[in-house]
């Protein structure tokens, strides 16, 4: 996702490698689909409990990094081997054999590159049998799809596009032409919206 880039990919340790990619705490994924672990800290903490000799990479979120929202984990290098705020996300998940996670979208972009996922939480992925399930158990219909079922079913079927250039609602096949095309970014002013509404959202316990 282009808010989860970062830099260059430094050179990670020998060994089984799980990639733990750090949550925004108080996103509505966490307090709606986490199960009893609900912080990095925790999260952390259970991999490094169950997975003793791997190699744990932790990607902390870039908000949390920049200050704007809740999820800020001190001292995890105490439980992760590397720390890596800076890191490309796409090039950690090349460099993985496993992810381990609580709802985040980097779960669903492991199965993509068909990696090993573990999730503590009950994201739109889970429960479907394409992943190592340790969180509260998801109402699913019996339908066991394959990862391509899923894929078409989360990015073709379900969602309704925006053209960025008509304004239009458009087909999928338009998205990706203008993403190719670079037709896609957001002007300034979008980017500083974004980024005042993942401040406000740290003290949304206000006014709900």
């Amino acid at each position: 996702m282009a808010d989860n880039l970062g830099g260059t990919l430094p050179d990670l340790p020998e060994g089984r490698r799980i990639l733990v990619p750090g949550q925004v705490e108080d996103d509505a994924s966490i307090l709606l689909g986490a199960g009893d672990i609900r912080t990095n800290r925790a999260l952390l903490e259970a991999v490094r409990s169950a997975n003793p000799e791997a190699v744990i990479l932790y990607k902390p979120h870039p908000d949390v990094v920049a200050g704007l929202r809740k999820g800020s984990v001190e001292n995890a290098h105490e439980l992760a081997d590397m720390v890596l705020p800076e890191a490309d996300i796409a090039a950690l998940l090349d460099g993985v054999d496993e992810v381990w996670t609580m709802t985040s979208l980097t779960g669903f972009e492991a199965l993509l590159r068909r990696k090993k996922v573990t999730v503590l939480g009950a994201p739109f992925y889970a429960g479907w049998g394409l992943t190592k399930d340790l969180g509260p158990k998801t109402e699913r219909r019996m339908a066991r799809p394959s990862l391509e079922g899923l894929v078409h079913a989360a990015l073709i079927d379900y969602p309704r596009y925006l053209d960025p250039v008509t304004g239009l609602p458009c087909p999928v096949e338009v998205a990706i032409k203008r993403i190719l095309a670079g037709q896609s970014h957001q002007g300034p002013h979008l980017r500083v919206l974004a980024k005042v509404q993942g401040f406000l959202a740290s003290y949304a316990y206000l006014w709900r």
